[in-house]
């Protein structure tokens, strides 16, 4: 993926990246506020030797001192330093537990040897590091103190007392809450790159392009009210959605497909809006001046007739049986250049009607006649219907819900129309949400804007 391609994933996943955040930091947060505070004090000493008066000796005894300082931290925390303590301070806990809430460190290059101690209570953590410290001096006075002398080569002297604390050492609530909430970024980082590879459904334009190279002609937005009012051609004239539709109207007019003029209209699965296009771009032809045909060719599920308002109880099924001549069953829909042929009653053999040599010859028929004709078929994933009819066109308009189908269904439904030799006239993306980070071009103000122009392989011819 590219750049853009992970700032879009972190903008569409916004929410649950901010949410991670502050539930990390709130996490953090809540643990701090529960710990028990506690208090550090150091005391500090430093070794130093008292061997010979001149320089070479002075040299010999600061050498000895440094190598011995990494033993003497080690000395700190052993029973023979801390049992001393335990016994002068009362406490009721071993040397081992003592030993536990004792840092003993020693500067690098240094002779000073620093005691922490640490506890809920300030006073005694001071206790504790003070006692220790002079322990740990008579321990090394007694360890390096020589049989027949009464002096250690080694002087300790003590560089800081041990003070009670004013502010607890830990927990540190605001680099807690920092971590918390750095983490928390981490992980809906994370979240969000994992929904975005793991989820194959097509959301956007860059999902499309994933999927196939075919022209976008048309992009549809989401309307709320898409299922009271799906003619929106007629409903709202003015609305963002009818303007979509006179787009895809102009840009089927540049396809180059040897001047065809009859289109099926499919989709990969139902309840993609393809018959909602059908009939919408059918108006917007009509209402363009063209002498427009509207076929319904979905012979399991037909919605035109329900849609425009007409009767739809004799229509191509009867025609294609000889039944009624297409003549008779054609309905003038209001007072535009626009002739619906409804389906007609449902059919037990829908696939081989629509392949049938009455099927053509009707299709050849009306094409000498009108400007444009418009097919609503059935899906191609569930059935063969529109592949049947995508070979009898010039081309098929596949619709793609946004959101609806994944990149699988979408390269099987176009696989389906290459295996028939049915050409693809373009896509029309539908659904497409008009906020978020999936909007696609659409301007509150303007209506549905110019950003997708015609589809990104035919624009170049």
């Amino acid at each position: 993926m590219e750049l853009r391609d992970y700032l879009h994933i972190l903008r569409k996943n916004w929410i649950v990246i901010i949410a991670l955040m502050l539930l990390g930091a709130g996490a953090a947060a809540t643990y701090s506020f529960v710990q028990t505070p506690l208090y550090e004090s150091t005391n500090r000493v430093m070794f130093s030797s008292q061997a010979g008066d001149t320089i070479g000796e002075q040299q010999q005894g600061n050498v000895y001192t440094e190598a011995r300082m990494a033993s003497y931290v080690e000395l700190a925390t052993t029973p023979r330093v801390l049992d001393p303590v335990i016994e002068e301070l009362g406490l009721d806990e071993s040397a081992t537990s003592l030993a536990n809430r004792l840092d003993v460190t020693n500067s690098t290059n240094t002779t000073i040897i620093s005691l922490t101690a640490t506890d809920e209570n300030p006073v005694f953590a001071a206790d504790v590091a003070n006692a220790a410290s002079v322990s740990l001096t008579e321990a090394v006075n007694e360890a390096e103190t020589l049989p027949g002398s009464e002096q250690a080569p080694v002087n300790i002297t003590q560089v800081t007392q041990a003070q009670p604390a004013a502010t607890p050492s830990s927990p540190q609530i605001p680099l807690n809450v920092a971590l918390g909430a750095l983490v928390g970024l981490a992980l809906g980082v994370g979240v969000a790159v994992l929904r975005a590879t793991l989820d194959t459904r097509i959301r956007s334009l860059r999902d499309l392009q994933q999927v196939t190279d075919q022209p976008v002609i048309g992009a549809i937005p989401m309307d709320p009210q898409a299922k009271t009012r799906p003619i929106i051609m007629k409903e709202d004239p003015q609305d963002p959605r009818s303007e979509a539709f006179r787009s895809l109207r102009t840009n089927l007019q540049f396809i180059e497909l040897d001047g065809g003029k009859v289109f099926t209209i499919t989709s990969s699965v139902s309840r993609e809006g393809k018959s909602t296009t059908a009939v919408n771009l059918a108006i917007a032809l009509a209402d363009a001046g063209k002498n427009t045909i509207l076929i319904d060719g979905d012979l399991r599920k037909p919605k035109v007739a329900e849609y425009l308002g007409i009767e739809g109880a004799v229509g191509l099924t009867d025609v294609l049986i000889g039944r009624a001549d297409v003549e008779d069953v054609f309905q003038q829909w209001g007072d535009r250049p626009l002739l619906v042929l409804p389906a007609g009653k449902i059919p037990p053999n829908p696939s081989e009607l629509l392949g049938s040599q009455q099927m053509r010859t009707l299709l050849d028929t009306v094409a000498e006649t009108a400007d444009a004709v418009i097919i609503d078929a059935p899906p191609l994933l569930p059935v063969t219907d529109a592949a049947v009819l995508a070979t009898e066109t010039d081309g098929a308009i596949v619709a793609v819900a946004a959101s609806r189908i994944t990149r699988q269904q979408l390269s099987q439904a176009l696989d389906n129309l290459e295996n028939v030799g049915a050409k693809v006239a373009g896509i029309a993306l539908t659904m497409i949400p008009t906020r978020g980070a999936d909007a696609y071009g659409y301007n509150a103000t303007y209506g549905y804007g110019y950003g997708y122009g015609y589809g990104h392989r035919a624009a170049t011819r």
